[in-house]
């Protein structure tokens, strides 16, 4: 496996880490208002208006098949960037902890695993070591399909 160093920006879900590369980090905001969509996909939590652009927001507990967790002062949303087409998409994913930026070096990261059903493995783009800690680098492109993209979009302009 012939990895790259790369840095993350580290976020909680649970106890446990995960990781998005920095480079599609768009900006990292605190909890605000976030008005639900009515008959939109399961993990969508609605929109947000962010200095006047509608944001969809997923959130990614539910996504990953977790147990819902009432927002409290840590909880933030991570916008990531989304190439789509010709265009880039802003989405927020709604996350219980930002932790840290931090470089995963390519040694220490290996294949995720292979096993069960598709889940929220199928997300993972490889599981990192950073410190002493296990860490799953998320593929962002796997978590936000352009289906997703032009669906949560779509729900978004409604």
């Amino acid at each position: 496996m012939n990895i790259k160093d790369e840095k993350y920006l580290l976020f909680l879900l649970e106890k446990e880490h995960y990781g998005i590369p920095i480079l599609r980090v768009n900006e990292i905001i605190g909890m605000t208002e976030i008005i639900p969509i009515p008959a939109s996909p399961h993990y969508m939590k609605g929109i947000i208006n962010l200095r006047g652009r509608i944001i969809p927001v997923i959130e990614l507990r539910t996504k990953f098949g977790m147990p819902d967790k009432e927002p409290d002062e840590q909880t933030c949303i991570i916008i990531v960037e989304r190439p789509v087409d010709n265009t880039v998409a802003l989405v927020g994913l709604l996350v219980d902890k930002v932790a840290e930026v931090v470089t995963v070096y390519g040694k220490d990261v290996d294949f995720p695993p292979q096993y069960g059903q598709e889940g929220a493995q199928s997300y993972w783009s490889g599981v990192g070591k950073v410190k002493d800690e296990v860490v799953m680098l998320l593929d962002i492109d796997s978590i936000l399909t352009k289906q997703d993209i032009v669906a949560l979009s779509r729900e978004a302009r409604m």
